[in-house]
């Protein structure tokens, strides 16, 4: 395959994302005004509660078995060392450009976070269908490329739905406290540093009148001089308990979002013999059901990328985020991850870990290239956090992406071939 047809091949599904954005960044216009604010977040919340979790579950049930999970281990570990890594250099960008708080969360996960199943499902095939492919027949390796993709993008949605949703939520909770602090400047002006109690008055008619709130300390903002009361921390037996119990029930709360449930049923459902022949085939007697599900599932990239565009509108006009970020973000996708990439695969495949297939060892090294997820989008959207700068950020990434997966994906060709 030539540099050019593939250049052609690897540009086409980013071309797409780029004309569908464009098309939600219309519609996002004062002129069309039908991708409203209030109407991204909703569609955001069916993409991320309905539309997501179908994509996950019918992909998988169809295309991953058993006996697939078990020969392709190596691969949650791949991913898994691409959020590592990707995470890793995105916490020494934050360290050294120091951004705003609400934006840390933000630049590590688009620096861990690759688009592990929407341009797979996409580029693949569509290798596998040009003339002159260096993995074999046409068909079989469509079919398995198809396999391969399916299983990616149900592990990257787990890692995303995780991982990446943890960092954007606590860059929300770090947006939120620093409003509320604002807020608070203003009245605590008026208390005397050296207080430790105050006593507020209220209006009810009980006997609940007055409320005794306990500080423990008066902090200064910088060199304002400005006082921030810090209350004192709950103590006893349940403070212990909840602090003990709450990074449990935080990770049982990510493991409950409805993409992480589809992708686990999906594996189950793939992995049973008997639940796969219930829903999948032509003879199958719920085949309708799998029908229904892969319907919904299709609507997830042309939606995620509708709303990017819409996004867009409004983080072009009034997004203050430094170049120097854009650049670093960038450097790290798709100069620095890649390298990793190929010395990783390169070791695994020298070691015996991999199957023979060129294919696998393909997928594996592109997992380290590839664009930041579009989820992402849709978690700032959700918690209302850094959708400006998250546009901005998806729009030169997924420029550079036309060029740099061609480029990568030329070098990892000529590496296997």
């Amino acid at each position: 395959m030539g540099f050019w047809a593939l250049f052609a091949v690897a540009s086409m599904p980013i071309l797409q994302v780029l004309l569908i954005s464009i098309l939600g960044a219309f519609l996002a216009t004062n002129y069309c005004n039908i991708l409203t604010s209030d109407a991204r977040k909703s569609l955001n919340k069916i993409v991320f509660t309905v539309f997501t979790p179908s994509l996950m579950f019918a992909s998988l049930a169809k295309t991953v078995t058993l006996q697939d999970i078990i020969s392709w281990w190596f691969m949650p570990i791949n991913i898994g060392l691409t959020f590592l890594f990707g995470g890793i250099l995105g916490w020494i960008v934050v360290k050294i450009l120091r951004p705003k708080p609400h934006l840390e969360g933000l630049i590590i996960a688009t620096c861990s976070s690759g688009n592990l199943g929407n341009l797979l499902l996409i580029i693949v095939p569509a290798i596998c269908n040009e003339d002159g492919s260096p993995f074999g027949n046409r068909n079989v390796c469509r079919s398995v490329g198809l396999s391969y993709a399916s299983f990616s993008m149900a592990l990257g949605g787990f890692f995303i739905w995780t991982y990446s949703y943890q960092l954007v939520k606590t860059s929300s909770e770090k947006f939120k406290a620093l409003e509320a602090e604002e807020i608070s400047k203003e009245p605590n002006k008026d208390f005397d540093a050296t207080s430790q109690t105050h006593l507020l008055s209220g209006d009810d008619d009980d006997d609940q009148g007055h409320v005794a709130i306990t500080v423990s300390s008066t902090k200064f903002s910088g060199d304002t001089g400005t006082k921030i009361i810090v209350p004192e921390e709950p103590t006893g037996n349940e403070s212990f308990w909840k602090q003990k119990l709450e990074p449990l029930h935080k990770i049982l709360e990510e493991l409950m979002a409805p993409p992480t449930i589809g992708a686990i049923l999906g594996f189950i459902f793939g992995a049973t013999v008997w639940l796969r022949n219930l829903v999948i085939g032509d003879g199958a007697p719920l085949r309708v059901v799998q029908d229904s599900i892969k319907l919904l599932g299709d609507g997830t990239i042309p939606c995620i990328t509708l709303i990017l565009g819409g996004n867009l509108i409004q983080g072009l006009r009034s997004s203050t985020l430094k170049p120097l970020i854009i650049i670093a973000v960038v450097s790290v996708r798709y100069l620095l991850l890649p390298a990793i990439g190929i010395c990783i695969v390169q070791a695994a495949g020298n070691l015996g870990f991999l199957p023979s297939d060129p294919l696998f060892h393909f997928v594996l090294m592109i997992q380290f290239s590839l664009p930041p997820a579009m989820n992402i989008g849709t978690m700032t959207q959700l918690f209302d956090v850094a959708q400006e700068e998250c546009s901005v950020l998806f729009l030169w990434t997924y420029l550079v992406a036309s060029i740099a997966l061609t480029a990568w994906s030329t070098v990892f060709m000529w590496i296997l071939s």
